[in-house]
């Protein structure tokens, strides 16, 4: 369902505020996970394993490691043979490469084989075909979360007025100058509260529909948004001072029971 689901947004250009590691885009690619991609599933692992590559030959017999992965299960830990005989083998200079070349297949495949085959399944649903087969994992990755890169300055460019709003009017000049000032954070959260996420399109901020409508005259009330269409309501803000102290509310408060 889940991978249905995220081809659904790619098919219908609705960015997801997901964090996958990269790893999952290199697999959904066809692309074999290699060492460097445990790093951004657990880093503590990664290094471990590598360091069993520095170590010299009788450090390596000290540690009497066998060929089992281990993971806690409910709170107790289970041992996962390797390979057959896994219990009884240990790990050597001669066989070190063999040990994490195996640690690495039962992390990132064997281990979540059926949950990832059954997420495939679904995201080929919608998203198979040869069109898959011409983007790298990153360019993937952009697809379904977006562009991290944003300029503002693109955005006012492309940006729509309604109702009495025009680009000359005071309260969108006061409204740009507070989005040009903001700290990358608190315009992350502003992109996020009127659209739904913090990330721009693939193509980057000017390839994005964003409309702003006047929403009354001056007023207690905070800016709101359609984030389905990537519409604000702003109110017409008598001073920048006042339109900065909203807005910041209506983004950091926005989430939760921080409202009142």
């Amino acid at each position: 369902m889940i991978g249905i689901f995220i081809g659904i947004a790619i098919y219908n250009a609705i960015i997801l505020d997901l964090h996958f590691p990269l790893v999952v885009y290199k697999k959904l690619v066809g692309i074999a996970p290699i060492l460097q991609d445990i790093a951004t599933v657990d880093e503590e692992v990664f290094e471990n394993l590598s360091k069993l590559l520095s170590l010299g030959g009788e450090e390596l017999v000290e540690l009497e490691l066998p060929f089992e992965a281990s993971y806690k299960s409910f709170g107790e830990p289970v041992s996962i043979p390797l390979k057959e005989g896994g219990s009884e083998e240990f790990v050597t200079p001669q066989n070190v490469t063999e040990y994490i070349q195996l640690y690495l297949e039962w992390m990132l495949d064997s281990s979540i084989s059926s949950q990832f085959q059954a997420f495939r399944k679904g995201f080929l649903k919608v998203c198979g075909g040869r069109a898959l087969s011409m983007f790298i994992p990153q360019e993937l990755e952009l697809l379904i979360c977006g562009n991290p890169k944003l300029d503002f300055q693109a955005l006012e460019r492309v940006t729509q007025y309604m109702d009495g709003f025009t680009e000359e009017s005071r309260a969108i000049q006061f409204f740009w100058e507070v989005i040009h000032e903001m700290a990358m954070e608190e315009q992350k959260s502003f992109l996020k509260f009127v659209s739904g996420s913090d990330r721009a399109p693939i193509d980057g901020l000017s390839s994005m529909t964003f409309i702003i409508s006047k929403s009354g005259g001056d007023t207690d009330r905070l800016p709101s948004a359609h984030t389905c269409f990537n519409h604000m309501l702003l109110p017409d803000y008598p001073s920048k001072e006042i339109m900065k102290q909203k807005i910041l509310i209506a983004i950091q408060e926005s989430e939760g029971f921080g409202l009142k």
